[in-house]
């Protein structure tokens, strides 16, 4: 059996996530919505200038009603508003939604209302009680059949979580605070210019030329993974003119006193084993972050940067691909939410 899934949004994410739930067996991508025309979506689904070539063949149809991958039929339609797209027609079970758009309950519940979709896995966090917000290999064993409307969280969030499990599980944490040093993202302008996206005057800078100091909403959106941490940690993000590849600086005060071995100890432990294995590295030699291009893991400690202070003020470099790392969490809890609550059948992707 496979799971008839659609895309809405075919931005940077929404792309990668494709690529990914392509080769899912589960997983039968059955169209794209998009505000780009067909032919631009094909042709950026193929070529990637950070992530490579696929090595699909990806062709459009003449009439530009859709595009094939290896043969395979994906239709395609350029709407605003979801509502006006027939989902139900193509008999669309899952809908996964990459616009960034849409990030209430309310905005979110035509999809269920209107449209027939069973599940609808979001690709930024919904600070709703509505939602739940998931990061694999820490709270997705609280999904539940009732709950039909789910969100990746955020891929600084997937950065994070990992660590903080650890930390707060081995340590555990008074309070914290993270600073993200990030690539840049669509939501920045190329050159100076007024910047329609973002309220933030600073993210209307050349993304290519500045380093610029702006908001991450992680460090308090992990209280949705780990409620007992609200107003425990928080955190800021730097812009920089890189385009893959980012690293989260997390600083921590634990409530006893450790040394750097202990936490690097913790923190390999965890990624040989448990839930965390697979999704959390950890790493020792003196990488720098091109060599996280690529990677499809949440998280990679870089364990020779990690620092002990006054015997309980921790320092924890984590690396990151934000796109590849991020996009393949969500391939692989749209599998896991098709598997479950639709198809019926056992997960590949556990992370027990």
């Amino acid at each position: 059996m496979t799971v008839k899934c659609a895309i809405n949004g075919f931005g940077r994410i929404g792309r990668l996530v494709f690529r990914y739930a392509f080769s899912d067996p589960l997983l039968e991508v059955v169209h794209v919505n998009d505000l780009s025309s067909c032919e631009s979506a094909a042709y950026l689904l193929q070529y990637d200038s950070v992530h490579g070539t696929w090595d699909k063949h990806v062709e459009v149809l003449e009439d530009g009603s859709g595009f094939t991958v290896d043969g395979k039929l994906v239709t395609f339609s350029r709407e605003g508003d979801f509502k006006n797209v027939d989902w139900k027609g193509r008999e669309v079970d899952m809908v996964m939604e990459c616009t960034g758009k849409f990030l209430t309950c309310a905005a979110l519940q035509p999809y269920f209302d209107e449209c027939a979709v069973k599940r609808v896995v979001v690709s930024a966090p919904v600070k709703e009680s509505g939602a739940l917000n998931v990061v694999l290999g820490c709270n997705h064993q609280l999904l539940k059949e009732e709950q039909t409307l789910v969100t990746n969280a955020s891929c600084t969030t997937n950065c994070l979580a990992p660590v903080v499990r650890v930390v707060k599980e081995n340590f555990g944490i008074k309070h914290g605070c993270i600073t993200t040093i990030h690539d840049v993202t669509a939501t920045q302008t190329l050159v100076d210019m007024p910047n329609t996206k973002k309220s933030d005057l600073r993210r209307a800078r050349s993304g290519m030329l500045n380093l610029c100091p702006t908001s991450t909403g992680s460090a308090t959106a992990i209280v949705e993974i780990y409620p007992e941490l609200k107003g425990k940690l928080n955190g800021l993000a730097v812009r920089v003119p890189l385009l893959n590849a980012s690293l989260t600086d997390c600083v921590f005060e634990v409530d006893r006193p450790v040394t750097k071995e202990e936490v690097n100890e913790a923190l390999k432990k965890a990624s040989e084993e448990g839930p965390l294995k697979g999704l959390l590295g950890f790493e020792t030699k003196p990488l720098v972050s091109t060599d996280y291009t690529n990677d499809t893991r949440s998280c990679i400690i870089d364990a020779l940067s990690t620092q002990v202070i006054d015997g309980t003020m921790v320092k924890i470099y984590a690396w990151y691909d934000n796109e590849c790392g991020y996009s393949k969490r969500m391939a692989e809890l749209c599998h896991i939410v098709a598997a479950k609550y639709i198809a019926n059948v056992e997960p590949v992707y556990k992370y027990e």
